[in-house]
């Protein structure tokens, strides 16, 4: 039989072990971290609207893939080309590329709707499913920063809707083709497979 004189001790230390345990709280868990700065280029450290539902969308998701930027509209000779931006990012997508839309109102003023109607109308008219972004200046001082900052890279700013940045995977390097350059011409799908064949 355990003596009284031992089992208190031993009693004591085990309630205050427990009573320490439960005063001392457990450590949080550590949050999940955004990518670094350093990880996520220049170019793609923005955060735009989505068009469908004005959910915000930060461009560092995209980090490490090869990205096409390309101003839109509705009603424009160009609109047409949706269909080509669509099958580009329905091809491609699987091997990296990712096609952003930003409808934009700066040329011939051929995009006069909301976001919710031009979203329906990319779908239902083109069946678009690559990201867009909400509405949006393209150019000048009022231009959006992601178009600020591409128009700094390349020297190069839109005259016309649907003109085009080609950014390379490290974020480092953008390339411009205008509006009259087709999405699925020799031109435009060279440069998409040559960037992504690039690592």
């Amino acid at each position: 039989m355990i003596q009284a004189t031992v089992l208190t001790p031993l009693l004591a230390w085990v309630l205050s072990s427990a009573a320490l345990a439960q005063a001392t709280p457990a450590a949080p868990p550590k949050p999940a971290t955004p990518a670094a700065a350093g990880s996520c280029p220049a170019v793609l450290q923005h955060s735009f609207k989505r068009l469908q539902d004005e959910a915000p969308q930060n461009m560092c998701q995209y980090a490490g893939k090869v990205v096409l930027v390309v101003n839109t509209a509705s009603y424009c000779g160009f609109t047409k080309q949706y269909e080509g931006l669509e099958a580009l990012y329905a091809k491609y997508s699987s091997q990296g590329l990712v096609v952003l839309g930003f409808p934009s109102n700066d040329f011939g003023g051929q995009e006069p709707g909301k976001d919710k109607d031009i979203a329906e109308f990319c779908f239902n008219t083109y069946g678009v499913k690559f990201p867009m972004l909400s509405k949006s200046s393209v150019k000048g001082s009022a231009a959006n920063p992601m178009f600020k900052q591409l128009a700094t890279m390349t020297g190069d700013t839109p005259s016309w809707n649907f003109h085009k940045y080609l950014i390379d995977r490290s974020g480092n390097k953008a390339t411009a083709f205008g509006s009259m350059t087709e999405p699925g011409s020799k031109t435009m799908v060279s440069a998409i497979e040559k960037a992504l064949a690039e690592r």
